[in-house]
């Protein structure tokens, strides 16, 4: 039987309802500021400016790529770290953190002189431009997004349980055969989950992207990009155009993360 609300718990419950208000006021606010201020106008305007049309295509080129990639080296990584017990596993694990807590733009700096060095410097000589290049937009995306799908897919493998894999080894698979049939199947909340999430954080890169990319127009310019450009030059109606257009992104896919990937993780 639930016992009835005292009055010190209404009083408890109105100062965190006050706390925690301000800031789901100040979230609300932001996001009326931005539809009152420019107009379905302005949001027509620019989208058909060739420039923004530009930055779009490479937006959406560029976050499905890395958002590949990242789901591509965030499977394997975070099955070791969720299965094995091994020798340097805290030192990787803190290495994959460096990513997220790092400045952005000491990320797109230190890939910056990466490619100054004689390895980077070879690569770019002999295979392909990476600096202030397209390369280099999915390459600073991807430095970055591939440290959260990681720990997405170590959630994931973490809540299925290892006895299924020991059970099919019992029948005959290999570790591997195990792996692809029962793991990687089970798996598939989170493999949504990493793949949206590396996505939406690509979408949004903008410090990495602009040292290590430049914010040239036709040619590097991403969506965050474009609105830095058209602030300084004093768009303020299509910068904020670009950005209704981004929000509009990034609750789509907070949606479909939240429907389709995990839930009670913490991390969606």
């Amino acid at each position: 039987m639930r016992r009835p609300l005292l009055p010190a718990d209404w009083v408890f419950y109105l100062c965190l309802s006050i706390l925690a208000g301000t800031y789901i006021l100040l979230i609300v606010a932001m996001l009326l500021a931005n539809l009152t201020f420019a107009g379905p106008e302005h949001l027509l305007s620019a989208l058909g400016s060739p420039e923004i049309n530009y930055a779009i295509k490479l937006s959406l080129i560029s976050c499905s790529i890395t958002a590949i990639l990242s789901v591509w080296v965030g499977v394997p990584l975070g099955y070791l770290l969720a299965r094995k017990d091994f020798w340097g596993k805290t030192l990787l694990d803190t290495l994959l953190d460096i990513p997220i807590v790092l400045p952005p733009l000491v990320i797109g700096l230190s890939l910056l002189i990466l490619m100054q060095t004689p390895p980077g410097r070879w690569f770019q000589a002999n295979v392909m431009t990476v600096t202030f290049a397209v390369p280099s937009v999915i390459l600073a995306q991807f430095a970055v997004a591939a440290a959260f799908a990681v720990r997405t897919m170590r959630v994931t493998f973490e809540q299925i349980s290892p006895r299924t894999e020991q059970v099919a080894m019992t029948l005959g698979c290999t570790r591997a055969q195990a792996f692809f049939r029962i793991v990687l199947p089970e798996a598939r909340r989170g493999l949504l989950t990493a793949a949206t999430l590396s996505w939406a954080r690509s979408l949004g890169e903008f410090g990495p992207i602009l040292i290590f990319s430049g914010a040239t127009r036709l040619r590097t310019e991403v969506l965050p990009t474009t609105v830095f450009l058209e602030l300084s030059v004093g768009k303020i109606e299509a910068a904020i155009a670009v950005s209704l257009l981004m929000i509009v992104v990034a609750v789509v896919v907070l949606v479909l993360t939240r429907t389709l990937g995990l839930r009670g993780s913490g991390l969606v």
